[in-house]
C-alpha cells in the first residue's frame, strides 16, 4: 500500500486555510493549477511510497514508539511559496518547526530501521502544498497573498500513518483518497 507519515491540521486550521484558498482562485490565471481539495491537506513527515503488507506492522510499532518520545508542540500555517519554479504551491509553518523536523526524521528512521526502502535523505522542509501543476506557472502573485496569510496556532498531539488511494478513473481533476491507518498520541518522554 502507498503509505506516508503525516501531521494533520485540526479543522478549524482547515477552514482557515480554505478561506485562504478561496481567495488564491481568484486571481488570474488559477485554472492552470491543481488545486489540492481539503482532504489532502497535510504536512507529509516522511513519503514511504509502495510499502510490502508485511512492512506496515513493524513499521507502525516503530512510529508508535516515535509518537511516544515526542511532546505535543505548538504550529501553525503561515506564509508559503513554490517548488519547481511554480510546480507546487504550498502554506508554509510557524512554532515549534524544530521539533516538526525531529519528528520527521523520527518516522524517517522508522521506516528504515523496518525495511522500508527509502531514497536518499533530504532536510525537512515544513510544508502543506495547496496546489500543483504539470508545467512551470508563474506563482509569484499567490505567493505574494500567502505570505500576508497567518493561521491559529494549534497543538499537535499526533503522529498519523496514511495510506494514499491514487486516482484512478481517468476523470480530469480527480483527486486522491486518503485515509488515515494508524494514529499514535504524543507521550513526550523525551
Amino acid at each position: 500500500m502507498r503509505l506516508f507519515a503525516a501531521v494533520l491540521p485540526p479543522e478549524q486550521v482547515v477552514h482557515e486555510l480554505a478561506a485562504e484558498v478561496a481567495r488564491l482562485k481568484t486571481l488570474p490565471g488559477a485554472e492552470k493549477l491543481r488545486w489540492t481539495d481539503r482532504p489532502g491537506w497535510h504536512f507529509t513527515l516522511a513519503f514511504y511510497g509502495e510499502v510490502a503488507d508485511d512492512l506496515v506492522a513493524d513499521l507502525s510499532d516503530r512510529l508508535a514508539r516515535a509518537a511516544h518520545r515526542t511532546a505535543p508542540f505548538p504550529l501553525a500555517l503561515t506564509g508559503g511559496g513554490q517548488f519547481g519554479h511554480g510546480k507546487a504551491l504550498w502554506a508554509g509553518a510557524s512554532g515549534d518547526l524544530e521539533t516538526l523536523g525531529l519528528l520527521a526524521d523520527r518516522a524517517e528512521a522508522a521506516a528504515r530501521k523496518a525495511g522500508v526502502p527509502m531514497g536518499e535523505h533530504r532536510r525537512y522542509k515544513a510544508h502543506l502544498t495547496v496546489a500543483r501543476s504539470r508545467d512551470s506557472v508563474d506563482v509569484r502573485p499567490y505567493v505574494e497573498l500567502l505570505r500576508e496569510f497567518s493561521g491559529r496556532t494549534w497543538t499537535v498531539g499526533e503522529l498519523v500513518l496514511v495510506r494514499s488511494n491514487l486516482p484512478r478513473s481517468g476523470v480530469p481533476g480527480e483527486q486522491p483518497r486518503y485515509e488515515a491507518v494508524g494514529r499514535w498520541r504524543f507521550g513526550g518522554v523525551g
